[in-house]
């Protein structure tokens, strides 16, 4: 064990489970979280965006772009409202986007004096918006919060999930037993037989098409191969765009790709719903 503050132990926690860059505003309700920023000198990035709704698009365009977590930190209230677009936004898209936010002190935490930046059930706010979400109301919590985040980012469909710490836990500083990172949860294995029977359907398909969507956005290349291959045309819901280039000659747009769905032998057997939601 350590002596360190909420907030040391909540950034040597990010550090630890490979958060290099984050993006952030400081304000009095995260002081002490920017203290320990700053001690971690040059193993973490903070790159200071001016405004809370910034901070946020600027991790979910880190997310999307680099395909590892995008995160952000801000104080909360309206800090943490001006962030909820690009909360929102991430969670339609399937984005692994880490929002941390400060609270105003714990023993005052819903009951209403009215202090600054305080809103009415911020953990529960965070909630609807998110995947999952906590609060951190102990420094000694800090380890396995962080790293139930960082396996609630891992597991199943990425979406958005949340921390708050009150501002005196981020000050508190006690001895704090951080555990190891726990390793990601195993990639789910497609059933073989099943990926035999989908290819034979295609193959034998006079009239093939391909339906792809957000969750193929790391297999372009594949998808173009089999595209190709059949000589299938390719339909792109709102995040399967850019998978397949607009430009390439099997690319359909989505008007064109309704009549092709109707012309398709049989939706079964001819149409690979690629990255889609069922």
């Amino acid at each position: 064990m350590a002596r360190m503050t909420g907030g040391s132990a909540l950034v040597e926690m990010l550090r630890r489970n490979g958060v290099d860059t984050i993006f952030a505003l400081p304000g009095v309700q995260n002081d002490a979280l920017f203290v320990a920023f700053y001690d971690a000198a040059e193993a973490l990035r903070v790159i200071h965006t001016r405004h809370e709704q910034g901070a946020a698009y600027m991790a979910f365009g880190y997310a999307r772009a680099s395909g590892k977590v995008g995160t952000y930190a801000v104080v909360p209230g309206p800090g943490l409202l001006n962030t909820t677009a690009a909360l929102s936004t991430a969670y339609a898209t399937n984005a692994p986007v880490l929002c941390i936010s400060g609270q105003i002190p714990s023993d005052l935490i819903g009951r209403g004096f009215g202090l600054l930046h305080e809103i009415s059930d911020q953990l529960g706010i965070l909630r609807t918006l998110t995947k999952w979400a906590a609060r951190i109301d102990h420094p000694t919590q800090t380890g396995k919060r962080v790293n139930e985040a960082f396996r609630q980012l891992c597991d199943g469909r990425p979406r958005p999930v949340a921390l708050e710490m009150p501002l005196d836990v981020m000050a508190l500083e006690t001895e704090v037993g951080l555990p190891a990172v726990e390793e990601p949860p195993p990639n789910t294995t497609p059933d073989p037989e099943q990926i035999d029977r989908a290819a034979a359907l295609l193959a034998e398909a006079k009239k093939p098409l391909l339906f792809v969507g957000g969750g193929a956005v790391t297999a372009n290349a594949e998808v173009l191969a089999i595209a190709e291959m059949l000589e299938a045309p390719v339909v792109s819901y709102t995040g399967g765009k850019g998978i397949v280039s607009d430009r390439h000659y099997l690319a359909q747009s989505a008007v064109a790709g309704h009549e092709l769905w109707r012309e398709a032998d049989a939706l079964a057997s001819t149409a690979g719903a690629l990255g889609c939601r069922p």
